[in-house]
Parts: C-alpha cells; structure tokens; sequence
C-alpha cells in the first residue's frame, strides 16, 4: 500500500501562488492514478485534479487555467501549481492514489473512489 504525505501548504494573499508536494513511498507512482482533492469547513470536499498513470490530466473547472498537476516518477512525487489563486481556493488539500485504469482515473478521482490518502496540507487565500 502506497503511503502519503503533502507538503507546501500556507497563507498567500489572492493572486498568489503555491506548489503543493505529494511525497509517495511505498510503491512507485508510475503505477497508479493520483489526485488532488479539497475540502474547507464550508464547502463539501471537491476534487481538483487527476493525472493518470500513463501521464493523462484533467482538472475541475473551477481551476482549469490556473492549476498544474505534474509527477516526477524518479523523486516519487506528484505537484500541484495553483496560480493566481482566489480566496475560493481556500481550504484543506489532500493527494489520494489508487490503482485505477487510465480511462477511469478521472472518473474515480471526482467520486472520491480513491482509497489512499494523505494527511493534507492547508491552504489559506487571503483578499
């Protein structure tokens, strides 16, 4: 079972950028579909992005254009780069890797079918 940890969470004034680190150990990232998830007091949790294991990504519309997901396979580690980010964007964001097929990956991510997760990092967007 692959374990999670994320890393680079803080306070950012709107506009503002982050870059979320998601260190995997355990088992290699190459194998499995991984997802940013988000969750603050106010909202339901909300997926953000998904990239598969053969390198597919798709975002939530409310942080296409602005947020990246990437992996480094050699590292173990899946990024997040959330750019002009919105107070919206506040909230608690957690890295989640399952073995799911590519053509599914999204499908899951959004369902929250994932079954490792990690501890979350925070994120504070201030107007």
């Amino acid at each position: 079972q692959v374990q999670l940890a994320e890393s680079g969470g803080g306070s950012v004034q709107a506009g503002g950028s982050l870059r979320l680190s998601c260190a995997a150990s355990g088992y290699g990232l190459s194998r499995y579909c991984m997802g940013w998830v988000r969750q603050s007091p106010v909202r339901e949790r909300e997926w953000v992005a998904a990239l598969s294991k053969d390198g597919t990504a798709d975002y939530a519309d409310s942080v296409k254009g602005r947020f990246t997901v990437s992996k480094d396979n050699a590292t173990n580690t899946l990024y997040l780069q959330m750019n002009s980010l919105k107070p919206e964007d506040t909230a608690m964001y957690y890295c989640a890797a399952e073995l799911a097929p590519p053509d599914l990956c999204r499908d899951w991510v959004e369902r929250g079918r994932l079954n490792n997760w990690g501890q979350g990092t925070p994120v504070t967007v201030s107007s």
